[in-house]
């Protein structure tokens, strides 16, 4: 059992430690990793794709991203890491870029693109690949961030685009999955 927790484990805490070391690099310098952020359509800031996600306003920021990026990440690395992998790379890339080639002026940051990505994603998996377990877990996501819906309204001095495309992009994601999965093709 153990040398099954032990490498997700390492793994999550190793993106919070990352995730925590960074923020304190950018309090410490006045906010200066933020220029790594999304700014939409600015050619410069392409890279913020990549970078955005590690990113955050401030500790506050961080610290309500960082709960549920460990619970969701944990529940999706439950398939597997390289799924876990998978997931993050696909949802980071695609909401990042969608956030750059669609979201409204201004500088777009956080966590927050990712964990709706996971959370689409593990409530799209119960549709797609119908099991109890599937299912079971799409319950729990929906008890304890039913809420989130809420994130994919505009809103005022929050990215909502980067919620929503984050979740959609985990939703495209679980369809992927299970189309590769159908084809008899490891997802």
């Amino acid at each position: 059992m153990k040398a099954w927790i032990v490498p997700r484990l390492q793994v999550l805490l190793g993106i919070a430690a990352l995730m925590l070391a960074l923020q304190l690099v950018n309090s410490l310098s006045g906010n200066a990793l933020n220029a790594w952020g999304v700014l939409p359509r600015d050619p410069a800031s392409l890279l913020g794709i990549l970078a955005a996600p590690w990113l955050h306003a401030g500790w506050l920021h961080l610290l309500n991203n960082l709960p549920g990026l460990l619970v969701l990440g944990w529940l999706v690395s439950l398939g597997s890491l390289r799924r876990l992998f998978a997931a993050s790379a696909f949802i980071i890339l695609g909401s990042g870029l969608l956030v750059w080639l669609f979201a409204r002026p201004g500088l777009h940051l956080g966590a927050s693109g990712w964990l709706f990505g996971l959370w689409g994603l593990l409530l799209a998996q119960a549709w797609f690949q119908r099991s109890l377990g599937n299912l079971l877990v799409a319950v729990l996501v929906l008890f304890y961030y039913g809420g989130w819906w809420f994130g994919l309204l505009p809103s005022q001095g929050v990215s909502f685009e980067y919620h929503l495309f984050g979740a959609l992009c985990g939703v495209l994601f679980a369809a992927l999955q299970q189309h590769l999965v159908s084809r008899g093709e490891e997802a």
